[in-house]
């Protein structure tokens, strides 16, 4: 979901300030921009990620964890949903820092949609799932109060969960307009980036596991979609697309690869400016695998993606990418205000200071 503010400092010059030579810096300017980790308290992992600010964000993790921070994560609150230690929170929408969304993942009834409307002193399970072939691996909201959950295939197709109030009540989708999907093909719950939209009604599924990496976009909400191959690599259950993101409704990034330690990940990232109907590899890729990915707000060439092995920073609209840190994160989130964040394992979370 897009939030809009007005701000002093546009993406350009933040992308600029990372990519500055470290010896610009004087010692009255500080140091570079750069992460710096913020105590979670835990160690569970966070692959939900969802920044509402500069100084609130909420975690989403392993053990039905979820966090809060209100206070630029000097403290985070513990707001988890009672009874939900059993399940694995793999991502959540914030509106704000009252009301979010949290997705678990997981065969059958492990699959379940929590909803808070107080910052989490409460929350109501709106959504748990019934089909034991189902699994949900990503959710997305398109504004307040429509938004989409993506399951990995059920008798052949992609299946799609719609709520039209904000998370409090979910249908299933007719999967009329979905394309029948390969042997073997799913979607990757490792950031919360594997179902995303932009504008009132754009939303694209990555996927992964199978013969071809690729992308379905649909223009209505989920009720029809296209498919497109992806230069990314596939073939293996491990390989595929692990994230997306788009700045509007036509530029989008992909990032994935094979999220094996001791796999290579050639052509770890693509581009499109076609909404998605076509994808370029980048020409300097990410070095590895990555899992996630974030356009660096009000700018219209820069982002950020992230994976186990570090941080890389794009300045041309994805087709070069330079690593700036080696720290491991699996998901990245920036706000309207220019606060971008990460999360990943062990409870590692951090801010982008500058």
């Amino acid at each position: 979901m897009r939030r809009l503010v007005t701000v002093g400092m546009c993406g350009a010059a933040l992308a600029a300030a990372l990519t500055a030579p470290a010896q610009a810096h004087g010692p009255d300017e500080g140091k570079p921009p750069h992460w710096e980790l913020k105590d979670s308290g835990t160690n569970v992992r966070f692959r939900g990620l969802s920044a509402v600010s500069r100084n609130t964000a909420w975690l989403a993790g392993s053990k039905g964890t979820v966090l809060r921070t209100s206070d630029g994560g000097v403290s985070w609150r513990n707001v988890s949903p009672p009874g939900a230690a059993e399940l694995e929170f793999r991502d959540v929408e914030a509106f704000d820092g009252r009301r979010a969304v949290v997705l678990a993942i997981g065969e059958g009834e492990a699959s379940r949609v929590f909803r808070t409307e107080d910052g989490g002193a409460t929350w109501t399970e709106s959504f748990r799932n019934t089909d034991a072939k189902a699994f949900y691996d990503c959710l997305t909201f398109f504004d307040r109060r429509h938004g989409l959950a993506m399951s990995d295939p059920v008798d052949g197709k992609f299946r799609i969960l719609s709520t039209s109030d904000g998370g409090r009540s979910w249908k299933v989708l007719p999967s009329d307009g979905m394309p029948a999907a390969q042997e073997g093909e799913a979607g990757f719950a490792a950031s919360g980036q594997c179902l995303v939209s932009s504008g009132p009604r754009d939303v694209w599924l990555a996927t992964g596991g199978a013969a071809r990496a690729r992308v379905l976009h649909s223009s209505d909400r989920g009720l029809t979609w296209k498919v497109t191959d992806t230069p990314i690599p596939a073939g293996d259950p491990a390989r595929g697309v692990f994230a997306l993101a788009f700045r509007d409704r036509t530029h989008g990034i992909a990032v994935g690869g094979d999220y094996r330690a001791d796999q290579a990940s050639p052509r770890a990232a693509a581009v499109s400016g076609d909404s998605g109907r076509t994808w370029t590899p980048a020409a300097t890729p990410p070095p590895a695998y990555r899992s996630g990915v974030t356009w660096l707000p009000h700018s219209r060439s820069a982002a950020l993606a992230v994976g186990p092995t570090g941080t890389d920073l794009t300045t041309d609209g994805g087709r070069t990418w330079r690593t700036l840190d080696t720290g491991s994160y699996d998901t990245v989130d920036c706000t309207p205000d220019l606060a971008c964040w990460a999360s990943g394992e062990k409870g590692r979370v951090a801010r982008l200071e500058r």
